[in-house]
């Protein structure tokens, strides 16, 4: 099987599921650029959540990512979880 057809099967890639869940923790911050989230409503809780599947999916996967995928997910949660904290100290 060629590597097109094995990447159309699988699905989604792993990276743009954390991505899409990054994006929408930083929509629920008010901290997203993308006009199509541009007017969703600052949620704290949403964000929070979504960090805390990000968090189960890395000690989920521990073991069965490469090395990218490792990196994207622990620098995503690491920015979220300080752009969560200032802005629920503010």
């Amino acid at each position: 099987m060629s590597q097109d057809n094995q990447a159309k099967q699988e699905g989604m890639p792993f990276s743009a599921f954390v991505l899409s869940l990054s994006t929408m923790a930083l929509a629920a911050l008010g901290q997203c650029d993308d006009p199509q989230l541009a007017d969703m409503p600052k949620d704290p809780l949403i964000a929070r959540n979504n960090i805390d599947i990000l968090i189960m999916l890395r000690d989920k996967t521990k073991g069965n990512l490469t090395e990218d995928e490792d990196k994207l997910l622990n620098s995503l949660i690491y920015d979220l979880q300080m752009r969560y904290l200032r802005e629920t100290k503010r």
